[in-house]
């Protein structure tokens, strides 16, 4: 059985091209059961207002097709460059625009360089005064000094014994050349010659352990044939590593046998260390008394 309040309702927007406005003052139907019983039949032609972007879309488009940047077309059109995206995205860019492209890129790159050039010689200026000042803080290093910043850097770098881990020797890693030329002259320092110490290096497997082992024993002036076998690190492909190609070399494992005694030193020099350390800010508030 036919609704006729259906039939009225589709009668008034196909026959007389009433709007939905017209047809709920007409027949006195809510809005969304108007809408409900208007499904599937189209509006009238009168109703369907244009896209007043209509153009402008189009002539995104033309300017895109035509080689312009994102930044062109938004200009252009006036429209801001998240919308002159969404409008070309699909537009595929012409050879001629990555070349356009590049140029551009190629100039913003050299108008930057350009304008920090001066920056940075400035900073490079003033990173080498501060050096040459600082270098003349160190001066020459005695068998004090020498004593004082082997026993600070083996405590922050050497393997160290733990209550629940007794390990009372003196072992030493690490990667950076200079560290390690001053630990050496700190077991020097305490009468340790270089050809007592083991050395080993520690290295990815994927690098060259032979030519590492190599390459330290020049660096530091070893003795050949106190280098052990190497410790290979197995290597991760997903891992991203920025310490690859020919400068890198690996750690290097300094190992003092028969070291007990000299680790107890170790210990009794970070101790006073420590202790001092504490102190200095009573004796400051004495001194201030």
């Amino acid at each position: 059985m036919t609704d006729p309040l259906a039939s009225e309702v589709r009668r008034l927007r196909t026959v007389e091209g009433l709007s939905v406005r017209e047809i709920r003052a007409r027949t006195g139907v809510g809005r969304n059961r108007v809408y409900e019983l208007l499904r599937g039949v189209p509006p009238p032609e009168w109703t369907r207002r244009p896209n007043a972007r209509d153009d402008l879309r189009r002539r995104a488009i033309e300017l895109r097709a035509s080689g312009c940047s994102l930044a062109e077309i938004a200009a252009c059109v006036g429209v801001a460059k998240s919308t002159a995206y969404q409008w070309v995205r699909d537009v595929p860019a012409s050879v001629e625009d990555d070349a356009v492209r590049q140029r551009r890129k190629a100039h913003a790159k050299a108008m930057s360089e350009a304008r920090w050039t001066a920056h940075r010689a400035e900073r490079d200026a003033a990173r080498a005064r501060q050096h040459a000042a600082a270098a003349r803080v160190v001066g020459p290093l005695g068998e004090r000094d020498l004593l004082l910043l082997g026993a600070a850097i083996y405590w922050c770098e050497g393997a160290k014994s733990k209550p629940w881990r007794r390990d009372d020797h003196v072992q030493f890693i690490n990667s950076d050349p200079g560290l390690l030329a001053l630990f050496l002259r700190f077991l020097a320092a305490c009468g340790v010659d270089p050809s007592v110490p083991s050395y080993r290096v520690s290295i990815h497997e994927s690098a060259d352990a032979e030519a590492a082992t190599s390459w330290w024993a020049g660096r530091l002036g070893l003795p050949a044939d106190r280098f052990r076998r190497p410790t290979l690190k197995r290597h991760n492909p997903s891992t991203v590593r920025r310490n690859t190609g020919t400068d890198y070399h690996g750690c290097l494992v300094i190992t003092v046998p028969r070291s007990r005694e000299l680790y107890w030193r170790i210990e009794g020099m970070i101790a006073e260390l420590f202790e001092r350390a504490a102190g200095a800010g009573v004796e400051e508030t004495d001194r201030d008394a």
